[in-house]
């Protein structure tokens, strides 16, 4: 057990958070919102923008990166667009 904890590293630990803040109060039957509900996550000088209705984020950025992305992907879906939250090098994190 404790080898476990020692070998589990900050990655994994934001790994479990970004999942955590996928899942967080947002559940939909059917359709997604429009816009889409995304939220910016800030953990020390980086964060990560996720949308709860692509369960999707952009990974780790800076702080404005972040917002302008969530920005952007609510703009992208605010008609019945299917476009997904992605980071600046174009794919999903998750």
């Amino acid at each position: 057990m404790e080898r476990t904890q020692q070998s589990m590293g900050v990655g994994a630990v934001a790994a479990c958070t970004a999942l955590a803040a996928h899942r967080r109060d947002h559940v939909h039957a059917v359709d997604a919102c429009h816009p889409h509900a995304v939220e910016v996550v800030r953990l020390g000088d980086r964060a990560l923008a996720v949308c709860h209705d692509c369960r999707t984020d952009t990974g780790y950025l800076a702080h404005r990166e972040a917002d302008h992305l969530a920005a952007e992907h609510r703009h992208d879906t605010a008609g019945t667009s299917r476009a997904r939250l992605v980071g600046p090098d174009g794919e999903a994190a998750a």
